[in-house]
């Protein structure tokens, strides 16, 4: 057991066997069940979920504990976050980003919403469409920022970019700034999906 919990590759590939056989035992007890439409909503909600999950596990981490800390740490430590947990943290972080928005699209197109939705509800009378609408435009203003604001800011504030020092401290406190702004929106935008789900 130590081995497999050891591996981080072991222990994903590990979880990922106990959720397909999770699945299996699932569909059996239930006398099986169509690979339609239905299936097709659930696997999208599901890797939607996940992909959400680590997205804004790690804007929080960002926000909760490596912002807030950084000046506590060291000089001289302050390059093993910058070089190596930091970058790490960011590559999961803006695809986490990604695969949120595509799984998201998908699955309101599969549950036949994403026009209503886009369009707020408008011509559909609101209500569940409006929610699942204000938490769909959230989340694409949220990856907006992640990909196109965040993300080139914090090369430069990480030295993947080479810059000038004043650019790089402006470049710095932008993406913080951003990134303060996706956690100021992830509450009401979780609040906005989860509605659309239970509310209505």
């Amino acid at each position: 057991m130590g081995n497999l919990l050891s591996s981080l590759p072991k222990t994903i590939h590990a979880s990922l066997g106990i959720a397909v056989i999770l699945f299996l035992g699932l569909f059996f007890m239930n006398g099986g069940f169509d690979f339609d439409r239905t299936f097709w909503s659930w696997l999208f909600r599901f890797i939607h979920v996940v992909v959400a999950i680590m997205w804004i596990g790690l804007l929080w981490y960002f926000n909760f504990i490596q912002i807030p800390n950084m000046p506590k740490i060291p000089d001289e430590q302050k390059p093993a976050i910058g070089k190596v947990i930091a970058p790490a943290a960011l590559f999961y972080f803006r695809w986490a980003a990604f695969a949120t928005v595509l799984s998201g699209l998908i699955l309101a197109g599969l549950n036949g919403y994403l026009h209503d939705a886009m369009t707020l509800g408008i011509a559909s009378g609101g209500g569940k469409n409006a929610a699942i609408g204000i938490g769909m435009w959230l989340g694409l203003y949220m990856a907006f920022n992640v990909w196109f604001i965040i993300w080139p800011n914090q090369k430069k504030a990480l030295g993947i970019v080479e810059c000038e020092p004043e650019v790089k401290a402006k470049s710095a406190r932008t993406a913080m700034l951003f990134s303060r702004t996706n956690t100021l929106l992830s509450l009401p935008m979780l609040l906005s999906m989860v509605a659309a789900q239970n509310l209505y």
